[in-house]
């Protein structure tokens, strides 16, 4: 049972972490590695307790929860062990002549006391993660788990107190009224990830104090199909993206634009794929993901009305459970094509040129990944015509699992973005120095402007 953390508690931690980060203990490198290190360390002690409450919560067996939770924390461990020390170098930048004697460099400093709100469909990567980067940035972390998950939020609160001091790392607790709370404090960078309305309310909130946001959202991320494409190949991949823990990513495959002339044909090998990745009923698979929630289930099962049912369709209210589906004849204004589904429900508009498609992609708002199955000079094409935070061609959810890729948003999908060495720029400032000598002090500089004619060939 999640207990709401208080006002006065949260007031109570962000004081004490604004006192510890002044102590100047969490920029030191030694001890940034050695708490990555007990980081990675208290995971894989918990992994057996996530795993299990993983699957209580959302029905995710282990493999799934190593593939998309586990991996990619230790990955991003690993990746900042071998690399801090450069990655958090001081940076030098050659100096213009107009500067002479000067030396110049960019200085990574941490940020401070970081704010980190995670949701509950990867309820253990998207909060470990990003912590990642801010325990490399040096900065102090007040962590918000989804009250969705509350299992896996119970173990992660173990994890967090039986390793870290709550001065350094702390971890609070609780519904949206929480979050009021905690939003209503000064962090010196919030990480949010969530919707997109959501996402709102955070950067008003942290407008008040001029605090950078990190905002990783989602929105409706397409996926072209075109007739140039290895049909049944893309079937494969697009069912696995969309059935991937049900659905419920943030870059899942949202809809599909799929040309008329292989319509019929990916139609059948979609069928074909889901039969094979979970059996000849999904719900008898260990490995199938049910809905969060009775909410998101009522609100993800009524979009099965606004289309033609050709794959899959069957529900079950009592296990949360909806089936794969693919949806026909769907309008392009109706409520599923104007929601981010976060379900494993996929509707599909027919197109009969890569044009079309493109212009479709252009009248909505930029999404989170953009997804191409198309001979690979057409899908780029597509990607040079569009915007979107990531995505892949030939592929889909792929280009979150490489770890030296940026991830993030853009425009309605998000801002910021991490991975890599962008976790640690998330939580840094790039301060710039100029070091100027005292043996030499050149008179042109100051005023009267002497030689000045001479000085402004220089500029």
């Amino acid at each position: 049972m999640i207990v709401n953390t208080s006002a006065k508690r949260i007031k109570e931690l962000v004081s004490a972490q604004r006192a510890h980060f002044r102590t100047h203990a969490t920029r030191d490198m030694e001890y940034r590695l050695r708490m990555l290190t007990k980081l990675r360390n208290a995971i894989k002690r918990f992994e057996g307790e996530l795993a299990d409450a993983l699957y209580a919560d959302l029905h995710k067996s282990y493999e799934e929860a190593y593939l998309t939770e586990f991996s990619i924390v230790y990955a991003e461990i690993d990746a900042f062990l071998k690399n801090l020390k450069r990655w958090a170098a001081p940076s030098h930048k050659s100096s213009p002549l107009k500067l002479f004697p000067s030396r110049s460099m960019v200085l990574t400093e941490p940020l401070g006391c970081a704010l980190i709100i995670a949701p509950w469909n990867y309820p253990v990567q998207l909060l470990l993660n990003p912590l990642v980067g801010a325990i490399a940035a040096g900065c102090c972390a007040v962590l918000k788990p989804s009250p969705y998950t509350p299992r896996v939020a119970a173990v992660l609160e173990r994890l967090i107190y039986e390793n870290f001091d709550e001065e350094y790392i702390a971890i609070v607790q609780g519904n949206r009224d929480v979050n009021t709370a905690l939003l209503a404090e000064r962090y010196d960078i919030i990480f949010f990830t969530g919707s997109p309305a959501l996402g709102r309310v955070v950067m008003r909130a942290a407008a008040e104090n001029l605090t950078p946001v990190v905002l990783e959202l989602g929105g409706k991320s397409p996926v072209v199909v075109d007739r140039s494409a290895d049909v049944e190949l893309a079937a494969k991949r697009v069912a696995w993206g969309k059935s991937l823990n049900a659905g419920q990513t943030c870059i899942a495959p949202d809809y599909l634009l799929i040309h008329k002339d292989v319509k019929a044909r990916f139609v059948e090998a979609y069928r074909k794929a889901l039969g094979e990745l979970h059996g000849d009923d999904a719900k008898l698979s260990k490995h199938y993901v049910r809905l969060v929630s009775d909410a998101a289930y009522e609100r993800v099962a009524a979009y099965l009305k606004d289309g033609d049912v050709v794959c899959g369709g069957a529900t079950d209210a009592a296990q949360r459970y909806i089936e794969p589906t693919l949806l026909d004849n769907v309008a392009a204004d109706s409520a599923v094509m104007r929601d981010e589904i976060f379900g494993p429900v996929l509707p599909m508009i027919t197109i009969e040129s890569v044009d079309e498609a493109v212009e479709f992609i252009l009248d909505r708002e930029k999404p989170l990944a953009l997804y191409a199955f198309a001979e690979e000079c057409v899908a780029r094409s597509i990607f040079d015509r569009t915007s979107s935070g990531g995505g892949c061609i030939n592929d889909t959810i792929m280009h979150v699992a490489n770890e030296h890729l940026p991830f993030g948003g853009v425009g309605n999908s998000g801002m910021g973005r991490y991975h890599g060495r962008d976790s640690l720029y998330a939580f840094s400032h790039r301060r710039a120095v100029v070091t100027t000598p005292t043996w030499m002090d050149m008179p042109v500089r100051y005023m009267p402007y002497r030689l000045f004619s001479w000085v402004k060939r220089l500029l």
